[in-house]
């Protein structure tokens, strides 16, 4: 099974995939929401709380995430920053490896176009697993999305992982 993650300080979707390249399952999906009110560490605390229990409760074989690439405004980009940092350190000490992609090439994959749209990738996603509805939030599409580029890239199953001290699983 293959994690995809999207992070995000207000909203990190994550999605779990199954099956093969041309066959893909989503397994399980869904988005970790933090309030703008609460203090910064507790916010960061609950994404990887979170994280965790969906490690622990799917059998993950591999996983991937967005990498960033921002061009707007600094505290957007300070606090996605920080929440991936904790989605990495969720999947360090569950020993998992990851797989970056940036949103370029995971549009690429899936649609022959660096450029597609938001509606676009949502279709995409929406038919390649066979969904009747598409994935809602966006964060959650995206998520997918990431896992289904890292699926048929072909390092979703039978990779070797380093735990968090870098030790051959």
């Amino acid at each position: 099974m293959i994690l995809g993650i999207d992070p995000g300080l207000h909203e990190t979707g994550w999605a779990v995939l199954d099956g093969a390249p041309s066959s893909p399952r989503l397994v399980a999906s869904g988005v970790i929401r933090t309030l703008p009110g609460i203090p910064l560490p507790l916010r960061l605390k609950a994404i990887h709380a979170e994280l965790e229990a969906v490690l622990l409760g799917h059998k993950i074989e591999s996983c991937a995430i967005e990498e960033m690439f921002f061009t707007t405004i600094a505290n957007t980009v300070r606090a996605t920053l920080q929440a991936r940092g904790v989605a990495l350190l969720a999947l360090a000490q569950a020993g998992h490896g990851v797989t970056e992609y940036n949103p370029k090439t995971v549009k690429l994959s899936l649609t022959g176009s660096g450029r597609a749209e938001k509606a676009q990738m949502q279709t995409v996603v929406q038919k390649a697993l066979g969904l009747k509805d598409k994935l809602r939030p966006n964060d959650v599409a995206d998520a997918a999305a990431i896992a289904l580029c890292h699926l048929r890239a072909g390092r979703g199953k039978g990779l070797r992982v380093l735990d968090a001290w870098g030790a051959k699983k």
